[in-house]
């Protein structure tokens, strides 16, 4: 299958989640955002020239390698960084991506906030919460979430979108669905905080589902997903 076709394939299949009697009513429709980690810029021509919209990469120096090779066609998207950010590389994330989802701390977002102030550019961001127990994954505890919220809204060259969310792979996706929906109550309890419309979604973001649990997170109420290997698997 073609790029296009694996496209169509996953628009076809998040409709069909979307229309779930279990998703909640008023969180928006779903927002595909390919991941193009490892991806060449051919394959990302591809999904551009196919209508994605949204390209998302884990590190801040990929993207900005494949920014520069990929020339004036990369504007034709918004770009997400959905790994994890070092204080350190603030400054070039700010300069790079349309959206940081990875944002976890509050000393992280007063970082990236001073950045952008420098670079005069108001900053669209997302919480990332933790909701599972794996010591490899990052993200604010939930407990905290409602805190760094509070220090967020005092900055001004931020936007607070909403919030992402990873779940544990499992070899059966549906086994993702109690921390997808614990991501939700999380999300649902924060709303007043997060800006909406913002230039990603009417409602609120919920960033959560990735290649192989995607459909159980769209079913579970998230309005952004994350997919890289069920579009360019070789």
């Amino acid at each position: 299958m073609s790029v296009a076709s694996r496209l169509e394939d996953i628009y076809n299949r998040i409709r069909i989640a979307s229309e779930s009697p279990r998703r909640p009513h008023g969180i928006g429709a779903v927002r595909l955002v390919c991941v193009t980690k490892g991806v060449s810029e051919d394959n990302i021509r591809y999904a551009l020239s196919a209508g994605v919209l949204d390209i998302a990469e884990n590190r801040v120096q990929e993207a900005s390698a494949k920014r520069v090779r990929l020339g004036r066609v990369a504007d034709s998207a918004a770009w997400h960084l959905i790994g994890h950010l070092q204080t350190n590389k603030a400054a070039k994330a700010v300069a790079i991506f349309d959206l940081i989802q990875s944002v976890d701390s509050a000393r992280l977002a007063r970082d990236i906030n001073s950045k952008a102030v420098a670079a005069g550019k108001i900053q669209n961001i997302l919480i990332e919460v933790k909701v599972s127990q794996e010591d490899a994954k990052f993200g604010c505890p939930p407990d905290d979430a409602p805190a760094l919220a509070r220090d967020i809204a005092g900055l001004k060259n931020i936007r607070l979108c909403g919030m992402m969310a990873m779940a544990p792979f499992f070899d059966d996706p549906k086994l993702a669905r109690p921390y997808f929906s614990r991501a939700r109550n999380i999300y649902e309890n924060m709303s007043q905080a997060f800006a909406a419309p913002n230039p990603y979604s009417a409602s609120a973001v919920l960033s959560m589902g990735m290649s192989h649990d995607f459909e159980v997170a769209v079913e579970e109420g998230a309005n952004m997903v994350r997919i890289g290997s069920a579009i360019f698997r070789a």
